[in-house]
C-alpha cells in the first residue's frame, strides 16, 4: 500500500517526461508545485466544489446514521427478548452484503420513489449502508453501560427516548466518534455509488467522481492525473493521522465490562 502512495506523491511534482522515464525516482531539481496549482484551475473539475459536495454528504450521512442507529441499538441492547436478538442478527447480516451488489436493486427503488439522481436518494442509500455495523458496534457498547442508569432516569420521570439522548448517548462518545470517522472514510472514498446514483447528468461531483471526470479526458497526461489524485486524498490522509487513535479507542471501549 505504501508503494502506490509513494508513486502518487513523488509523481505529482514531476513533468510528463520525467514521470515516464523515472516513475519511482524523486523529482530532479526539486518538486514543481505548479502542477498542483493547475489542479485548482482545472475547468473540467472544480476541486473546491467537490470538497464542499463531499463534505455535505459526509455530514448528512453521519447525522442520519447516529439518529437512526443509536436508538435502534439502545432498544436491542436493553431487551432480552428473542425477537430483538433476531433483529440484531438481521442487521448484522447486512455487513456481509457488498454495497455493489445492491446498486441495481437500489436504482430501481430510487427510480420508483423519484429519488434517482438526487441528493436525498444518495444520502439515504449511503446512510443505510452505515446502519448494520453502526448498530452492531453501538449495541455492544451500550450493553456495557449499567442498567441502573436507565432505572434512575425512569424514577426521575424520564421516558426511554429522553433517557437515551440525555443519559446514554453522552456516554457513547468514544464509539460514536469511531463510527463518524469510519463513515467519513466510506463516503469520501466511495466512487461506484455516487457515479451511478447521481450520475454525470446531475451536475454533482464528489471528490472521487470529479477526479474521474477531470482525468478521463487526459488519460496520458500524468501531470493532471497524479496532482489531482493527491489533492483529492490529502484531506482524508491528514484527517486519519490526527484521528487514528480515536478509531482504536472506540473499537476497544466496549470490549469488556468494568
Amino acid at each position: 500500500m505504501l508503494i502506490p502512495l509513494y508513486v502518487l506523491v513523488v509523481n505529482a511534482f514531476k513533468s510528463q517526461q520525467e514521470i515516464l522515464t523515472s516513475p519511482f525516482g524523486l523529482p530532479a531539481g526539486g518538486p514543481d508545485f505548479s502542477y498542483l496549482q493547475k489542479v485548482f484551475e482545472n475547468k473540467q473539475f472544480n476541486i473546491m466544489r467537490g470538497y464542499g459536495v463531499t463534505l455535505l454528504f459526509v455530514v448528512c450521512v453521519n447525522v442520519l446514521s447516529i439518529a437512526l442507529a443509536g436508538p435502534a441499538a439502545y432498544v436491542i441492547a436493553r431487551s432480552a427478548k428473542r425477537r430483538y436478538r433476531a433483529l440484531m442478527l438481521f442487521f448484522l447480516a447486512g455487513t456481509f452484503i457488498p454495497s455493489q451488489v445492491l446498486v441495481i436493486p437500489v436504482v430501481y427503488v430510487l427510480k420508483t420513489l423519484g429519488l434517482m439522481g438526487t441528493i436525498r436518494g444518495f444520502v439515504l442509500f449511503e446512510t443505510v449502508l452505515t446502519l448494520p455495523f453502526s448498530i452492531f458496534l453501538y449495541a455492544g457498547y451500550i450493553a456495557t453501560i449499567p442498567r441502573e442508569l436507565d432505572q434512575a432516569a425512569a424514577v426521575d420521570g424520564a421516558g426511554r427516548i429522553r433517557t437515551f439522548w440525555r443519559i446514554i448517548f453522552p456516554l457513547m462518545r468514544p464509539v460514536v466518534a469511531t463510527m463518524v470517522i469510519l463513515n467519513t472514510f466510506s463516503v469520501w472514498n466511495d466512487f461506484v455509488n455516487p457515479q451511478i446514483i447521481l450520475g454525470p447528468g446531475s451536475g454533482l461531483y464528489t471528490v472521487t467522481t470529479g477526479v474521474y471526470a477531470a482525468v478521463s479526458q487526459y488519460q496520458t497526461d500524468y501531470t493532471v492525473v497524479f496532482p489531482t489524485l493527491l489533492v483529492a486524498i490529502a484531506p482524508l490522509l491528514v484527517f486519519f493521522v490526527f484521528m487514528q487513535r480515536h478509531i482504536i479507542s472506540g473499537l476497544t471501549a466496549g470490549a469488556s465490562k468494568g
